[in-house]
């Protein structure tokens, strides 16, 4: 029994190891994108590297069920096929005796995903976020790449900034300058032969200086018409920390470890207001982590029936479980607004039925 349980687990290991790196490898390639961005701009690969490490744990919350599913799919859908399960159960060894240290290892990756959603991920993924535009701020060059437009809201208004060069390591050449309202009519435009970038980290200010401006003023309500004109100089502010400090207190539910969601939740409903969305990120959380469970219990049984040993067949099951899984809790999420039909309960429902689903499979298998 021992040489059968090293057998099927090995077999499962090599295949989860192989899943969980293609699979972390695929999420993060968005987001190798944008910071190899900010990579090419100036910012250190040491950042880089930080940057990865931030938001690994959200990205393993997700890879670490879909690489139980596809193990577990392409293991026993080999196993099936080449009819050692048969062989098996003809010695006398059980469809849970097949599993228990499957079972066990899932057992422990759900330990691990736990902690991930309501621990430590959320704050990291919030210091990654937050991290970029720390970098960006200490390096203003680092913000501007010839042919890519830099914006940022200030009040009412949102500016853009586009350049067509950059000139050691404070000056810009070939600078437009944008402002537009929320609705995005056209307010003021400058066009300057040239630029100079002052930054004061004690006070978190970018002081921007334009030379030779030609500028085009509109009226906000468009009845005043346009003018234009000339100025040698044009300056003005960016208070990148008033942007970050902003978003540090609307910290949004998700950057929050469950102890703080918990106490957020507590303080609104003593204010007698709606903690739907803060339930709602909560449930999620939890159901997410307890996903690899509902993942085995299903994919292990529906692998045995189809019996197919080709590895395109057990992936594209694993894609299509693991779809309507993650789409069913995008679903519910997104009906916050809803409150009287209680979403953050629903969450529960793509876990409670993989479950009873897989268990009364896997019942009908042990009775053959």
């Amino acid at each position: 029994m021992r040489c059968l349980n090293w057998y099927v687990t090995k077999a499962f290991l090599i295949t989860f190891g192989m899943a969980i790196l293609v699979l972390t490898f695929a999420m993060t390639g968005a987001n190798l994108i944008k910071v190899l961005e900010f990579v090419s701009r100036g910012i250190p690969m040491a950042v880089f590297g930080k940057y990865m490490l931030f938001i690994l744990p959200r990205i393993l919350t997700f890879t670490v069920p879909w690489a139980v599913m596809v193990s577990v799919v392409l293991l026993f859908g080999r196993l099936s096929a080449d009819n050692e399960i048969t062989a098996m159960r003809a010695c006398g060894v059980s469809i849970i005796q097949i599993i228990s240290p499957i079972l066990l290892i899932t057992f422990l990756m759900t330990l691990l995903c736990l902690y991930l959603q309501v621990e430590i991920g959320p704050p990291l993924l919030w210091k990654s976020r937050s991290m970029m535009s720390n970098e960006a701020a200490e390096r203003p060059m680092a913000l501007f790449e010839p042919g890519s437009p830099f914006g940022y809201q200030e009040g009412n208004s949102n500016i853009t900034i586009s350049i067509d060069d950059r000139v050691g390591e404070n000056e810009l050449r070939g600078v437009h300058f944008c402002k537009t309202d929320l609705d995005g009519n056209i307010l003021q435009e400058i066009n300057a032969t040239r630029g100079v970038i002052q930054a004061n980290q004690e006070e978190m200010i970018l002081y921007f200086t334009l030379y030779d401006c030609m500028m085009v003023n509109r009226s906000e309500d468009g009845r005043s018409g346009v003018s234009r004109g000339y100025a040698k100089e044009f300056r003005f502010p960016f208070n990148y920390g008033k942007e970050i400090n902003g978003q540090r207190i609307g910290e949004r539910a998700k950057y929050m470890p469950v102890r703080e969601l918990l106490g957020e939740i507590r303080r609104t409903k003593q204010m007698n207001e709606d903690t739907t969305k803060l339930e709602i990120e909560l449930n999620k959380r939890v159901a997410f982590a307890l996903s690899p469970i509902a993942f085995l219990l299903l994919g292990m049984p529906l692998a045995i029936r189809t019996s197919r040993r080709e590895t395109s067949i057990g992936l594209f099951i694993s894609v299509i479980l693991a779809s309507v899984y993650f789409f069913s809790i995008i679903l519910f999420e997104s009906l916050d607004n809803i409150t009287w039909i209680y979403p953050q309960y629903l969450l529960w429902i793509p876990n409670i039925v993989f479950q009873l689903l897989g268990a009364v499979m896997t019942w009908r298998i042990s009775q053959r």
